[in-house]
């Protein structure tokens, strides 16, 4: 079975200054893959270039076998096959939580609002947070805003989920239920790539552990394996930090 994203050759600069030099990856249908890797690695900007955010200056993305990088590309249509959470990707202030969630389906996907409320309302009560649905998100904490922020990416059934370090802005206290959710995302079967500093979770939910550094993937492999025997020094260095 052909993967659902697969990355080739991808480079990309800023100027002078190289942040992606030849990246291949592949994610199959409901894998989960972490990136892990310092800041300034890359993690960021390889998120953003799959979903078309920031222009690639070699390589191809594929999103089911199309050329999704090809200029000639729909960006809008190709975007709303992804579900897409940064770390400061806040929810619209002006919309309430319900309005946040459903938006995406009502007016890119055209579903019925009745039918997309409907679908809002039960992702949101699975979440805990169905009675905040008419709320705005200055009435929710800082954890619930981001759980929201999930649960609208995921709202139109999305190919793949893209998660960009989502519990790097949080108070520590309000990081497990984030990560709960997504592990139970996980557990579900979506396609997730994360990139993501939480050593633990990505250890404990991910199937497939990626390590970026300079803008190349200096090593990947199974959670077990590359966190209790990584193969090249970089990796083991980089792990080192969260082990001393």
């Amino acid at each position: 079975m052909s993967p659902v994203l697969r990355v080739e050759g991808l480079h990309k600069s800023f100027g002078e200054t190289s942040v992606l030099r030849g990246v291949d990856l592949e994610l199959a249908e409901h894998e989960v893959v972490a990136l892990i890797g310092p800041s300034g690695s890359g993690k960021s900007t390889l998120l953003k270039t799959i979903n078309l955010l920031e222009p690639i200056d070699d390589g191809r993305i594929l999103l089911r076998d199309e050329d999704i990088s090809d200029p000639r590309v729909n960006v809008d249509r190709t975007r709303a096959r992804f579900g897409v959470v940064f770390q400061h990707l806040n929810l619209f202030p002006h919309l309430s939580v319900l309005d946040n969630v459903t938006l995406a389906s009502r007016k890119v996907h055209g579903v019925p609002r009745a039918q997309a409320e409907a679908r809002g309302l039960e992702l949101l009560d699975r979440i805990g947070l169905v009675e905040k649905a008419r709320e705005h998100p200055d009435r929710l904490s800082g954890g619930q805003q981001q759980r929201a922020a999930i649960v609208r990416a995921v709202a139109t059934d999305p190919e793949v989920l893209l998660l960009d370090e989502i519990t790097s802005a949080l108070d520590p206290l309000l990081v497990g239920d984030v990560l709960e959710l997504v592990r139970d995302l996980a557990a579900e079967g979506t396609t997730i790539l994360m990139a993501t500093h939480e050593m633990a979770f990505a250890r404990d939910v991910a199937h497939r552990v990626v390590f970026l550094d300079g803008g190349v993937i200096v090593e990947e492999g199974p959670p077990r394996q590359l966190f209790t025997s990584p193969r090249e020094a970089r990796t083991r260095e980089f792990l080192a930090r969260f082990t001393s």
